[in-house]
């Protein structure tokens, strides 16, 4: 199992919208809005890192009101 992070920023006024949206995206075990220098920290499951790849470049960027991303897979 691969699990990763993923730090959303949103366009002002998206975070609620975009919070439900991402949580439906498989893999995703968990969407938090949080303060700082992004709007959403995202959990994602998966078996592969190309499945990690899948879910947060291809489906979460692919959201209207994304404004950008980073993923952080973990070590341990």
């Amino acid at each position: 199992m691969v699990t990763a992070y993923v730090m959303v920023k949103a366009h002002t006024g998206d975070a609620d919208r975009l919070r439900g949206e991402i949580e439906g995206i498989d893999g995703v075990t968990e969407a938090h809005i949080v303060a700082g220098d992004v709007d959403l920290i995202v959990k994602v499951s998966v078996d592969t890192p190309a499945a990690v790849k899948d879910a947060a470049a291809t489906h979460v960027q692919d959201i209207e009101g994304v404004e950008s991303t980073q993923t952080y897979i973990a070590m341990d």
